[in-house]
């Protein structure tokens, strides 16, 4: 018999029963029924019910052990009674009875529980990480995002793309705030840059000839963590492919996210392929967001012309302004004083004074905004917005890009308050059509919106027929395109610019030179020089696509050894401050932050 185990804790059916076996695993706990000890034992695959009563010899051992002990047993699988038999376990039919137990590692007094998983502090959990990633679900999260990940490979393998690996240690890129740097010890003052994505080296593989690469790639930014978004490094599927058009790549990477949500779905509906495509304008409108939870049926809609000139003052004059807008968030359902004045009251918590709302009822509407703008103009909102007795609407209104952001959270949680989305599904939709460029209200200049490589709609003439103007320049719209799934950006991507004149041209139009693009971009130009293929890609995020699937709300419940919040590795103690032998041989001094004198 093998030294420590001859089953898994997994394993163990009513075939089996009458076999001496040998298990190995942790004391998941122990009970004592009347002098008769259980212990439940647990490792990677399952658990097994084991018993010890006065008459076995393990019995002293199995008094001793306390949870979360590494234990051998060695035992007899004995048939439960009937009435005894735990369904909720693949080994439940059966229990081992102990005949020797042997401690493979004893543990000290837990600093958080296993058993049970009650909600514990991060920092607690970040510092012992290796007994956290043991509790049940952060167990069975990673095991499904290396689940996701394989059949991700799998399918774009069998889609005919294949995977390269791209450099760790590259140039820093030309944005820069947000890369980590590398110093370099053979080269003394300069530094590398771990990558951000592998833009341009993917790119350069389209130029030198391969045809489809894909690799679930590391990348690192310096960036505050959030709910989605790690801090540090994160994984991206990412993915190029020459001589296409954007619909190519939808038609190649989106069957791949679907058939893979579809497969870990649970049940829940995904949405059908090919999916929704909706222009950024039209989601900014409809949404106030380029990342709309399409699980939530309302759609906003402009109202301005109701109010030009109405009884309702402080919206007409607004009105009165064509830069502004009024729009409406229709709210079926939320026709009650009760509703209506809990979404004033967020909307004041979220520093606005309050919102405009319409009750609707089998007469006039009601509230003091339909009172000052008249029966006629209501029921021609109520009209517009397809609204009936016992429904309301809610008004934004002044400059879209002041507001729209808030309309979309205030549209979120109007369907949350009156239950109107359905959560059990995934709602796909390709945001299609961004801006190339937006203003700077800043520095009072054109600046580039997305992406500066993606190509413009309508190629260099687009670009020319601009001119200077800037009104006519953003308008401008890039072959860019992100994956939205349920509020969340899975993933972005565009059809490249690989022509030099019309990259000097798109950066001449946010007011770079051609020496400046030289500078920053001549290894690409270099490459672009020497028969460049049109070509086009997109990255999506691993670690969202499994937080979503695991149905979790922050991505640390599916990364195994994430940063904090702040940043640091409480586990392992990073960052740490490097020491003077090793800053010397880095020829690296360290100017560190003077704090305040006190007074």
């Amino acid at each position: 018999m093998h030294i420590y185990r001859s089953h898994t804790c997994g394993e163990l059916r009513k075939s089996n029963v009458g076999e001496t076996v040998r298990l190995s695993g942790w004391v998941h706990r122990v009970r004592d029924h009347g002098g008769v000890l259980f212990i439940d034992l647990r490792d990677h695959y399952g658990m097994t019910q084991v018993v010890a009563d006065p008459d076995s010899p393990a019995f002293k051992a199995a008094e001793q052990v306390r949870s979360e002990w590494c234990i051998r047993i060695d035992g007899r699988v004995k048939a439960r009674d009937d009435s005894l038999v735990n369904a909720n376990l693949p080994t439940g039919e059966i229990e081992l009875y102990a005949d020797e137990i042997s401690i493979l590692g004893a543990a000290q007094e837990l600093p958080l529980p296993v058993f049970g998983e009650p909600d514990y502090p991060e920092e607690i959990r970040m510092k012992h990480r290796y007994l956290d990633l043991r509790r049940e679900t952060l167990h069975r999260n990673i095991m499904l995002r290396s689940k996701i990940v394989r059949s991700l490979r799998n399918r774009m393998e069998d889609t005919g793309f294949t995977d390269f690996q791209t450099p760790i240690l590259t140039a820093s890129s030309p944005e820069g705030a947000r890369d980590f740097l590398v110093p370099s010890r053979l080269h003394p003052g300069k530094f590398y840059a771990l990558p951000q994505a592998p833009q341009i080296f993917k790119q350069l593989i389209m130029v030198s000839g391969f045809d489809r690469y894909y690799q679930i790639a590391p990348c690192f930014r310096d960036e505050d963590a959030r709910a989605d978004r790690s801090a540090g490094d994160f994984y991206q599927l990412d993915l190029e492919m020459s001589f296409v058009e954007q619909q190519d790549v939808f038609d190649a990477v989106g069957p791949v996210i679907r058939e893979t949500f579809e497969q870990f779905a649970d049940g829940k509906p995904v949405s059908a392929y090919p999916f929704r495509e909706i222009p950024y304008a039209e989601a900014m409108l409809k949404y106030g967001s380029d990342k709309p939870d399409l699980r939530n049926p309302l759609e906003m809609q402009v109202v301005t012309e109701h109010f030009v000139e109405s009884g309702f003052k402080i919206f007409a004059q607004i009105a009165a302004d064509p830069a502004n807008e009024i729009r409406a968030i229709p709210a079926p359902g939320g026709g009650s004083r009760a509703f209506c004045d809990r979404m004033n009251s967020w909307a004041q918590k979220q520093g606005l004074p309050g919102m405009g709302y319409i009750m609707f009822d089998e007469g006039d509407g009601k509230g003091p905004l339909a009172k000052n703008i008249g029966p006629e103009r209501t029921a021609a909102i109520r009209e517009q917005l397809g609204l009936k007795a016992g429904d309301a609407a809610f008004f934004l209104a002044g400059k879209p890009a002041e507001f729209q952001d808030i309309a979309g959270k205030a549209r979120n949680v109007v369907a949350d308050e009156l239950e109107l989305s359905n959560k059990a599904s995934f709602e796909f939709a390709w945001i299609v059509d961004f801006p190339m460029y937006e203003w700077d209200e800043e520095n009072k200049k054109v600046e580039f919106g997305h992406n500066p490589f993606s190509m413009p709609a309508g190629g260099l003439d687009a670009l020319e027929a601009a001119g200077n103007d800037p009104e006519k320049i953003l308008a401008i719209k890039a072959r860019q395109y992100d994956l939205v799934c349920n509020g969340y950006e899975l993933g972005s991507g565009g059809i490249r610019n690989h022509k030099e004149e019309i990259m000097y041209k798109a950066f001449d139009l946010a007011g770079y030179g051609a020496d400046v693009v030289e500078e920053k971009f001549g290894g690409m130009l270099n490459a672009f020089r020497y028969g460049a293929p049109p070509h086009g890609g997109a990255a999506f995020g691993v670690d969202r696509i499994v937080m979503l699937l695991a149905g979790e709300q922050n991505i640390r419940e599916v990364t195994m050894f994430p940063l904090n919040q702040q940043g640091e590795d409480l586990l392992l103690g990073a960052p740490v401050e490097a020491s003077d032998k090793q800053l010397k041989e880095l020829h690296i001094r360290v100017s560190r932050p003077i704090e305040e004198k006190k007074g």
